[in-house]
């Protein structure tokens, strides 16, 4: 899956999504689409700490060893569009322990029976979570007669309904533990089967799964006309990748023949109200390069019979790698002008999903501890394939860069870092573990190792272990084995510092030179973090870099492994010091970089000036990170951001640093000078904006971050005079989304009311409208409007997981005393709601709704908090740990800021 979002991975992609869209964050829209009843939701909405929905791995361990082999699912699913429930019956076929007994995983609203080899067992032994198994034979047929929940969590199968139209839509979303809230399963990645789907949905809907269809039978019934659609069962696999997506969807079809010379059918889709907006044939030529890419790389064939992408409504995650049947977000369908960070994450993610067909869907880990060889394989692939095989080829490691290893960096400097390979004692765990550490770290460390050991010997390492394990599961062992008969190389050691240890070193330039100019001494010195005491090998080039004709231009490169505290680099004694000595040039390496003296001013004079968007890349991030350590004063990186962005051209890294420039303004500049930066940095990006190439990339991005910096009155008559036509900028159209922006940003200046946002809600009923609308009501800067919002989120729950986040968004955004209030109400309602909501809603609730000033007082608070919670609340624990190392880090931040 991606996204891989300091957050899990389904918040960290829509939070990135959506600030390229142009939102505050993702979050914010108002659900029109159904409240959820609380009670008669109760078990889709509870949260993993409870005992029979968090499956610890000693459980999973010791029902592996009962069960020794599934064989099939046949599962039977009746889809009616207009209930809360769904009736589910299932037929499993496995090898047990004779007279062992054990659980099936099952969220159920009833069970009306199960049977068990011919004898009818008491549904007793259902609880709503789990059935008990007793007895069991060698061989065994189970067969379970259950109804379940639709959901509004984007969790099990969610079900939506358009505003469009009033046409209904489902998908499913089983990653992690989730295909139970469908059929009852054994839900846990290394008891794999084959699974067969029958779906019955009213006449006019579509069905797509795994498999291709057999067959599809009209026939009447209670419900009026009826299909009932029947699939080839699929090759075996692990639960969490089947799929069933449901509804009037429309699609575009293609074709593309593999390196083996199969047919594979393709397919577009997406709802009807949205089919007008989507790229299908851009989705195509990706798919085939991708295809082409990974064939000849892994010498292995795709796999499926056939591979469908839909956009799916109300998606928590930026995809989601069900086997030959892929689910994405809809913010990936751009009805109004993007920023071209935005189509280029949806290619990444595109080649990530495709990436995950062969890493988790051919060859699955056995148990969640070894997710990484899922994520940061995908994550390191989609980002090779694109800089080798599509039209992004000449940003895509720069955009890795920027985006990546930002994230990674962050990540890794928190207190819940972890090493890749993470220890997973149970599903809380994981839930909490598609993180920067498992995406952005893996896939960095990957392209470390891959500089290391030499990509053809891996790529070979990996064509053996696909031969070998196809179909199957696998440990950590079972790839290094064949990376190191390949490479030649001590994988194992490089192993246990890269992937089974926590933190990120720091590379350090120490350089001097003679009267001449030229170098006499250059060494790399390698520290490490209080805690986190590792050194570790790193493949690294060292960048010359001078002007030449205004350019900051590289002279000379030097590649090298650095390795211990000292590195000496003899290649570069006698050699004339640049104005720019840049190491991790070509960023190869993970690592916090600190520039010599000479090179940090070079680059704030010239960064805009580095013909290497690379090059600037690794610039941004160690300047950055220098700020994010408090030795560079925040005020400082804001008037650099303000020189330099005009001139970037890669969109990710303009992207990157107006989101790093808001973080700067919000947290860590000084509090007694925060508003007047604000003030002057808002104005700044209005200029920006008003002389950047009209229609372009940077024009849009520039506006956007003008109108969610908006404070003074000047400002907002700017961001109303846009709004109203009264004012414009060449070559700017005010299409749907960006006049939703204004019209967000308005509202928070209080200069929209109630009424305004529902006239533009009418004429924009749509989801996007609905979600942007949520965002505007819940910012109206009254007492009212911030009470009426809490209690939709905090208390009665009744929004889906979309509008939620919109309404988070606008909740949190304006004047800060209107929303202080609700600080210490936070600490008294959130490890309820983290007991009570299911894991989605309640991450978003978690981390969004966390006071939002960094002061001595909300830190003081938050420890006193975390000290207070139980031992059974590790996974709030995690999250609201993760919110005050932010709180430390500003604070730390601002004292620096003199």
């Amino acid at each position: 899956m991606v996204s891989r979002f300091a957050a899990p991975k389904l918040e960290r992609l829509q939070r990135y999504v959506c600030s390229v869209a142009g939102a505050a964050h993702l979050g914010n829209q108002r659900t029109m689409t159904g409240r959820v009843n609380t009670a008669r939701y109760s078990h889709l909405r509870r949260g993993s700490c409870m005992p029979g929905l968090n499956l610890t791995r000693n459980e999973a361990t010791e029902r592996a060893s009962i069960i020794k082999r599934v064989h099939s699912y046949r599962i039977e699913l009746d889809l009616p569009k207009d209930k809360d429930v769904f009736s589910s019956k299932v037929e499993i076929r496995f090898d047990a322990q004779e007279g062992a007994s054990t659980f099936i995983d099952a969220i159920t609203s009833s069970v009306k029976s199960i049977n068990l080899n011919g004898e009818e067992l008491s549904t007793d032994l259902a609880d709503g979570e789990r059935i008990q198994l007793p007895k069991l034979a060698a061989e065994n047929t189970l067969v379970i007669d259950a109804e379940m929940f639709y959901t509004n969590t984007g969790e099990g199968l969610h079900r939506f309904v358009d505003p469009a139209d009033g046409e209904v839509y489902l998908y499913s979303q089983f990653e992690v533990p989730d295909s139970r809230r469908v059929f009852p399963v054994f839900e846990q990645p290394d008891l794999k089967a084959e699974f067969e789907f029958i779906v019955r949905v009213p006449s006019h809907w579509v069905v797509v799964s795994n498999q291709p269809e057999v067959k599809v039978e009209e026939k009447e019934c209670d419900c009026g006309r009826a299909k009932t659609w029947f699939f080839k069962p699929t090759p075996r696999m692990s639960s969490y990748i089947t799929a069933i997506v449901a509804g009037p969807y429309e699609k575009v079809t293609s074709e593309l023949t593999n390196s083996e010379g199969r047919v594979i059918p393709l397919g577009v889709y997406a709802r009807k109200s949205l089919m007008p907006f989507v790229d299908a044939e851009d989705m195509f030529e990706l798919t085939r390069q991708g295809f082409e890419f990974y064939e000849e790389q892994f010498k292995t064939p795709y796999p499926f019979e056939k591979y469908d992408q839909l956009f799916v409504p109300e998606f928590n995650a930026g995809a989601m790698e069900n086997a030959g049947c892929v689910t994405y977000l809809e913010t990936y369908v751009f009805r109004s002008k993007v920023a071209e960070a935005l189509r280029e994450r949806r290619a990444i993610t595109v080649l990530h999903e495709l990436a995950h067909m062969w890493f988790g869907d051919l060859v699955t880990m056995k148990w969640w501890n070894d997710l990484w060889l899922n994520e940061s394989f995908a994550e390191f692939m989609s980002t090779l394939a694109a800089a080798e095989n599509t039209r992004y080829a000449k940003e895509a490691w720069a955009t890795f860069a920027a985006s990546e290893k930002t994230w990674a960096y962050r990540q890794d400097q928190l207190s819940s870092t972890h090493p890749i390979v993470a220890e997973i004692r149970d599903l809380a765990d994981v839930q909490v573990n598609f993180d920067g550490i498992t995406y952005a770290k893996g896939a960095s460390v990957l392209r470390q190792m891959v500089a290391w050991v030499g990509q053809e010997n891996f790529m070979a390492a990996l064509k053996v272990y696909f031969d070998k394990h196809s179909w199957g599961n696998t440990v950590l062992d079972d790839l290094l084995v064949e990376l190191e008969r390949t490479s030649g190389r001590d994988v194992r050691a490089w192993s246990a510092k890269w992937l089974e240890t926590a933190g990120v070193n720091t590379l350090a330039v120490e350089v001097e030179n003679d009267e001449a100019g030229n170098i006499s001494s250059l060494g790399i010195r390698q520290s490490y973090a209080e805690g986190f005491e590792t050194l570790r090998p790193h493949r690294a080039v060292i960048g010359f870099y001078n002007l030449v004709d205004g350019k900051l231009t590289r002279t000379d490169r030097i590649e090298l492994d650095i390795d211990g505290e000292l590195t000496v680099v003899e290649e570069a004694l006698g050699k004339k010091r640049p104005d720019l000595l840049l190491l991790n040039d070509e960023d190869l390496a993970y690592a916090k970089i600190r520039l010599d003296e000479r090179s940090i001013e070079t680059a704030i004079k010239h960064l805009g000036d580095i013909d290497s968007s690379v090059a600037r890349g690794v610039v941004w991030g160690s300047l950055w990170d220098t700020v994010r350590d408090a030795q560079m004063p925040a005020r400082k990186y804001v008037d650099l951001v303000l020189n330099n962005i005009g001139k970037e051209t890669n969109s990710t890294a303009l992207r990157t640093q107006i989101n790093n420039l808001s973080a700067t303004l919000h947290s860590f500049v000084a509090p007694e000078a925060r508003e007047e930066t604000r003030h002057r940095a808002a104005d700044r990006l209005w200029e920006l904006a008003c002389v950047a190439e009209p229609d372009s990339d940077a024009q849009l991005q520039l506006l956007q971050a003008f109108i969610n910096q908006t404070r003074t009155e000047d400002q907002y008559n700017n961001v109303q005079r846009l709004f109203e036509g009264e004012l414009t900028l060449e070559g700017l159209d005010i299409d749907a989304d960006l006049r939703w922006n204004l019209v967000c940003r308005l509202a928070t200046g209080g200069r929209f009311s109630a009424e305004q946002i529902a006239a533009e809600l009418e004429n924009d009923n749509t989801a996007n409208g609905q979600q942007y609308a949520a965002q505007a009501y819940a910012s109206i800067p009254t007492a009212e409007a911030k009470a009426e919002y809490w209690n939709k989120i905090m208390v009665t729950g009744e929004l889906s997981n979309m509008i939620q986040r919109y309404a988070i968004s606008g909740f949190k955004s304006g004047k800060p005393e209107l929303i202080a209030q609700y600080d210490e109400p936070y600490f008294e309602q959130i490890e309820g709601i983290w007991r009570s909501r299911s894991h989605e809603i309640s991450m978003q609730i978690i981390g969004g709704m966390y006071p939002s000033e960094p002061t001595a007082e909300l830190l003081e608070r938050t420890e006193a908090y975390l000290a207070s919670l139980p031992e059974d609340a590790a996974a709030l624990y995690r999250q609201i740990a993760e919110a005050r190392d932010g709180v430390a880090r500003a604070l730390k931040v601002q004292a620096a800021d003199i």
